[in-house]
């Protein structure tokens, strides 16, 4: 999945990536692709340079050329990528063509808090004077930019101070990243439904459970209960093979004792186990396994979690 934030020049997208990157969200920069083209051909990154040279890039290769050149970087990131610097919709489009799964956030900031902003950072390749800016926001309409920003599929505004901004933008990425858990199991004749709904409860609090024609059906999203019972078990390590072995790409499917869940115990079993256990799959939604692993099994020394997350 990748995550691309896009607005004007100096709306707060540099910010908004180093949130991601808190979060352990790898962060591929498209500004980084022509400046490393402006620094090869031994010029000043200033704007003039910049704009000069992503021109010329858009002109000889395409629109979508700066995007594309991006591609590689992406690729070897990670599942999950946060894009900052969309210019144009031709950049979006090249992405969804692409990667497919593309979420698009537009950050949005006044002109004149913009302009300060400069003044305040002091990059090389800022404006001096807010006709300048204004200059650089028409140059980015016509690649498309605004047309990007119509389409974005969230928009942050940030208008007040840098740790509202911050908490709104963390708040937003920890939307998209999550895991849906889904639980199934076969309700028999000689089983109680109150007692396998107990069950389902005991581990996944949350769960909104279905039953219809001797099956359950439940989703649940909070993890917090249940990474609590592994630990309390002290099972960490069982549960990090366990949850390995069920790997497939982005799913995650465990098997789980159904009786012993009625006593708010975590108990790996086999598929075919005796009166059909809990199916449990953990679907991975923007969250890296390995970041999944970390915080609901992390690695044990002496019995005691290590290099544990105390978040997804």
């Amino acid at each position: 999945m990748i995550i691309a934030f896009v607005g004007y020049p100096l709306s707060g997208k540099s910010t908004a990536a180093e949130v991601a990157k808190e979060l352990g969200i790898p962060v591929v920069t498209m500004g980084d692709i022509v400046r490393e083209e402006v620094l090869k051909r031994g010029l000043e990154p200033n704007a003039e340079n910049m704009k000069r040279v992503a021109d010329e890039i858009r002109k000889k290769e395409g629109m979508d050329a700066i995007a594309k050149r991006c591609f590689k970087k992406i690729r070897s990131a990670g599942p999950v990528v946060l894009v900052d610097g969309i210019r144009g919709i031709d950049e979006v489009e090249a992405f969804k063509r692409e990667f497919g799964n593309v979420v698009l956030v537009a950050i949005e900031a006044p002109i004149e808090l913009r302009f300060q902003r400069a003044r305040q950072r002091g990059r090389s390749d800022d404006v001096s004077r807010i006709e300048d800016l204004m200059e650089r926001d028409r140059i980015e309409e016509s690649w498309g930019l605004k047309k990007a920003m119509e389409i974005a599929d969230f928009t942050v505004e940030n208008t007040g101070n840098l740790e509202e901004f911050k908490e709104k933008i963390r708040a937003l990425l920890k939307k998209l990243l999550s895991v849906e858990v889904e639980i199934e199991t076969t309700i028999y004749p000689t089983e109680v439904e109150e007692k396998v709904v107990k069950a389902v409860k005991n581990l996944f609090p949350d769960a909104k459970i279905e039953i219809s024609n001797g099956k359950l059906f439940a989703v649940a999203r909070d993890l917090k209960h249940f990474k609590e019972l592994l630990k309390r078990q002290k099972i960490l390590d069982t549960a990090r093979s366990e949850l390995i072995k069920g790997r497939k790409g982005d799913e995650i499917v465990v098997y789980l004792n159904k009786q012993t869940a009625t006593v708010s115990r975590v108990n790996f079993c086999e598929e075919d186990a005796i009166l059909s256990p809990l199916k449990v799959t953990f679907r991975l939604v923007g969250v890296s396994f390995q970041r999944f692993l970390d915080y609901l099994a992390p690695m044990t020394k002496d019995g005691k979690p290590i290099n544990e997350l105390d978040e997804l």
